[in-house]
């Protein structure tokens, strides 16, 4: 009886597997990120083409980003086809990217790898992620100089 058990858990593994793959296949990007600034009650800050509001998390190191599995649902990493394109004050010398260990490829901004925060909703302007302690590290509001927003405003 056991042998029926171990080919079910076989088949449960590899049924997860094939929806993580396809969740990151779907989320895959079709053409090059936009990175561009916007206005917060932070002040001018770094946002994505939809003018979500884009965060580093202080546990990254480096260009290399530490946030896979439940912290990437949480802080949805922005991805990019191609070279992401800056436009308004952001700058193209700060834009870079950083393969993550799904084999996706994140955007940058002096060298912090940039993600979007669920919490915000979707709504243009909201920084409602800012200072937030989880995952194991901070996150901060990306500044248009392409450093944390942290402190007074």
């Amino acid at each position: 009886m056991r042998r029926p058990t171990a080919v079910l858990a076989v088949l449960a593994i590899a049924a997860v597997a094939l929806a993580s793959l396809s969740a990151i296949a779907w989320s895959a990007p079709s053409k090059p990120a936009a990175v561009k600034t916007g206005t917060s009650s932070l002040g001018r800050i770094i946002v994505d083409g939809q003018s979500h509001t884009l965060y580093l998390f202080q546990k990254d190191k480096g260009a290399k980003s530490s946030c896979s599995g439940a912290c990437a649902q949480n802080w949805p990493p922005l991805l990019t086809k191609g070279t992401p394109k800056a436009s308004g004050s952001a700058k193209a010398s700060l834009l870079g990217t950083t393969k993550r260990a799904d084999g996706t490829t994140q955007v940058t901004y002096n060298k912090h790898p940039l993600y979007t925060f669920v919490g915000d909703a979707g709504k243009r302007g909201s920084t409602a992620g800012q200072g937030l302690t989880a995952f194991g590290a901070k996150w901060y509001v990306v500044a248009a100089k392409g450093t944390a927003r942290i402190g007074r405003y």
